[in-house]
């Protein structure tokens, strides 16, 4: 593709991007029932490490807008673009018929944590970016991860690019859910069967 393809495709990317979250947005704050809490003492065992922050929101998008590179056609973009699309619906899908949240004393152990270091003179950036992160994005629609989804499609788009090392991608992603406490561990391995389920879907079901 030509420069000026490949600059059009990033702005449509991140027009998606921005796009996509206004349906995940809109279900979280106007669920059809009332979202569960799961108490899974695995879980609670799973320490709270708020520098995954970072990974968990900074290397997510720039891995995602990586794949405008591997577009070799805009057929191929609009393709890829798709797959994502099918995958927005079956996550929202999710969403509005067994909306999940996190507890709240996730989210309170987190604000109390803060405090102690900004009384203690403490940077805590991480704190105060994961903060900044969650202001936005509240506690419910968590199951299945749409971090991982994402991570997953991505992934295997990019597997044929960079072999092995594109499974790094949603690895590091799932190891931040976990440590920043954005997901319980069972949505996890469900985010990653939508991802491919979406990508399945894109690629044979519909013979594109």
């Amino acid at each position: 593709m030509t420069l000026q393809d490949t600059v059009v495709n990033l702005v449509l990317s991140v027009v998606l991007i921005v796009g996509a979250y206004q349906f995940y947005f809109f279900t979280q704050r106007h669920p059809w029932r009332r979202a569960r809490t799961f108490h899974s003492p695995l879980d609670e065992r799973i320490p709270f490490v708020p520098a995954w922050s970072w990974v968990y929101s900074l290397l997510y998008y720039p891995a995602i807008l990586y794949l405008n590179l591997l577009a070799d056609t805009p057929g191929a973009f609009t393709r890829m673009a798709f797959s994502f699309i099918l995958l927005l619906a079956l996550q929202m899908a999710c969403f509005a018929l067994f909306p999940v949240a996190t507890p709240e004393h996730w989210r309170a152990r987190a604000r109390a944590l803060a405090e102690a270091r900004a009384r203690r003179g403490d940077g805590a950036a991480s704190l105060r970016f994961l903060d900044f992160v969650r202001h936005f994005d509240g506690p419910a629609n968590c199951f299945p991860s749409m971090h991982v989804s994402v991570a997953t499609l991505t992934a295997l788009h990019a597997s044929a690019a960079l072999g092995p090392w594109a499974w790094a991608f949603p690895a590091l992603i799932a190891v931040s859910c976990l440590l920043t406490k954005q997901h319980y561990l069972i949505d996890l391995p469900f985010g990653a069967a939508l991802g491919v389920a979406a990508y399945l879907l894109h690629r044979h079901g519909l013979g594109l």
